[in-house]
């Protein structure tokens, strides 16, 4: 069986993160919103003006995970001051890990979420964020399961809907301790 190949996305990958970003957000919360706001959301979100944006931006980087040719999943990190909410210079953010549902249980998320520790370390960060819907209890076991741990919330505006989002963190090992 092939392996599971991580890739940076550039520019020309455009279309293909458009279309992994829309199905696999679709995939995850279409059965628990309605019709409208999930449109108005996925206009919005993954439009190829905001996500050509999103990839030229330095403080952001994308990741795909490739198997045998085939896109299945996609990481977004954010440092600096592309960081959602915290903006602290030793953080960075997990914004997004999606993978096709037809993939989950086959260790692609948590492929994705190695290469996440592995750039924070290697830029030298303190710690990882990121936000999981409340509503997400598959997501929130797999950051438990990874060492997070709460320490906020914020709303998250999806179409006309605020939904509540559990913010967690990780703290990392520095090399020197």
């Amino acid at each position: 069986m092939e392996e599971i190949v991580i890739q940076e996305v550039t520019k020309i990958d455009l279309l293909a993160l458009q279309r992994i970003s829309v199905q696999t957000f679709s995939e995850t919360f279409a059965t628990t919103n309605t019709e409208e706001n999930m449109t108005s959301y996925l206009n919005e979100a993954y439009s190829l003006v905001k996500l050509t944006a999103e990839i030229n931006n330095s403080d952001s980087k994308f990741y795909f995970s490739i198997f045998e040719n085939r896109v299945i999943g996609y990481l977004k990190l954010n440092f600096g001051k592309s960081q959602t909410e915290l903006k602290d210079s030793m953080a960075l953010e997990i914004e997004r890990i999606y993978v096709l549902q037809e993939f989950h249980g086959k260790k692609v998320g948590q492929i994705l979420y190695d290469k996440a520790i592995q750039v924070a370390n290697q830029m030298q960060k303190e710690y990882v964020w990121l936000g999981v819907w409340e509503e997400n209890k598959r997501a929130l076991s797999f950051y438990k399961k990874n060492g997070f741990i709460e320490f906020d919330k914020h709303i998250f505006i999806l179409g006309d809907d605020a939904q509540t989002d559990i913010m967690m963190k990780l703290l990392l090992q520095n090399s020197d301790s």
